[in-house]
């Protein structure tokens, strides 16, 4: 099993898609890019911005956590 690399939440709130190409989001510890995500362009996805923690913001979304296995995990957020 390979070992995610680990990134604090600071270098996750560079990965904004404004201050870098990457667009990352973090959910219950892991990180997941979503640059791709026509959903997440400019780093924006309705009231949620990149470069988050957005475990505590799912509750508000219409969507379940199930989203999140459509994007890559990149790395564990520390």
């Amino acid at each position: 099993m390979m070992t995610l690399p680990t990134y604090t939440r600071n270098q996750l709130a560079l990965r904004n898609g404004q201050d870098r190409e990457e667009i990352w989001v973090a959910f219950q510890g892991k990180i997941y890019d979503v640059t791709k995500s026509r959903l997440w362009r400019n780093g924006k996805h309705y009231e949620h911005w990149a470069g988050q923690d957005l475990t505590e913001e799912l509750a508000d979304a219409p969507h379940t956590k199930e989203v999140f296995t459509r994007f890559k995990q990149i790395g564990q957020l520390i």
